[in-house]
């Protein structure tokens, strides 16, 4: 089996790649292969295509492949929240969740990860219309972010350094790298309180697979879902363990850092989809066009995964 995860050098996912790369799946008796497939939406087109089993990505983001969550289910979630970060250059003199203080700044952001923010500066009053000029906010691209393998917050932190960017808004090893290297301040972080309080729920990151596995091979999504959540456990027990999963896969900067962005991430491991995180993104979902009509929770969730791991 394959599981696909858009963006690999980063803390997002690693309870995916722990639950691989610690032999969590194969104690559920499942042999998984990771593949890093970026975008988020190619990794879930892959899903539906069949290419993969698996995707280990952000939650709204299945209904790119997936209209309507029609064929597509979450079965655990990686962890809890919004967990993107908003990260501008440190020369700009902005100051910690001071929305304002962004109009007429140029951010990078990957597709699909842009909506997230999108919705939080609107619901703040900033405008991102494309040409909105200096009354807005505009997203962009990240610069040299393109192919299938590539590490967005990585990326990203590097066009920041070139001055490619004003901002970026990415993942936690991106947001790091900028802050130590001090090119960079957060911004926002929603997860820890900046911003909209609705923009907690927006998404998280999660484990998807397709309605016809789950009634096909009910036991190797529970085993997944169950893999996920005893590396979640382990992580948050030792985060150090990090480290080890990280020492082939990752470049010995980031590998030096991701123990440390384990142990941050740890308080929000969880793999319940509570229904009030499920409603949050389906509201987000609806006022960004991603959904067409209103669901369920049954809609999204595979309930039968779900009580297997209660």
């Amino acid at each position: 089996m394959k599981l696909a995860i858009p963006d690999l050098i980063s803390p997002s996912y690693f309870p995916a790649i722990a639950a691989i790369e610690l032999g969590l799946c194969r104690k559920q008796g499942l042999t998984v292969e990771l593949e890093v497939i970026s975008p988020v939406d190619a990794a879930y087109r892959a899903l539906r295509d069949g290419t993969v089993d698996f995707v280990g990505g952000s939650s709204h983001s299945a209904a790119s492949a997936f209209p309507d969550w029609d064929g597509v289910k979450l079965i655990c979630a990686q962890s809890r929240g919004l967990y993107w970060f908003l990260v501008m250059r440190s020369d700009l003199g902005l100051t910690r969740g001071d929305l304002a203080g962004l109009k007429g700044c140029r951010i990078g952001a990957a597709p699909w990860v842009r909506l997230t923010l999108e919705r939080l500066l609107a619901i703040s009053g900033i405008d991102t219309t494309p040409g909105i000029g200096r009354d807005g906010v505009e997203i962009v691209p990240i610069p040299g972010a393109t192919g299938t393998r590539v590490n967005y917050g990585v990326t990203a932190a590097q066009a920041l350094a070139e001055g490619t960017l004003d901002g970026f808004w990415a993942n936690g090893m991106g947001a790091e790298l900028a802050v130590r290297r001090g090119i960079g301040m957060v911004m926002l972080d929603p997860r820890r309180g900046d911003g909209p309080p609705e923009g907690f729920d927006c998404t998280m990151a999660t484990i998807a697979t397709t309605d016809r596995l789950i009634a096909k091979a009910p036991t190797a999504a529970i085993g997944m879902a169950r893999a996920v959540a005893e590396a979640q456990a382990m992580l948050t027990r030792q985060p150090d363990l990090a480290t080890e999963v990280a020492s082939h896969l990752f470049p010995p900067e980031e590998m030096a850092l991701i123990a440390d962005l384990i142990r941050r991430d740890a308080p929000f491991y969880d793999p319940a989809l509570p229904e009030s995180a499920i409603a949050g993104m389906l509201n987000f979902s609806r006022a960004m066009g991603i959904v067409s009509k209103p669901l369920a929770y049954d809609d999204v969730v595979a309930t039968g995964v779900r009580a297997a791991l209660t």
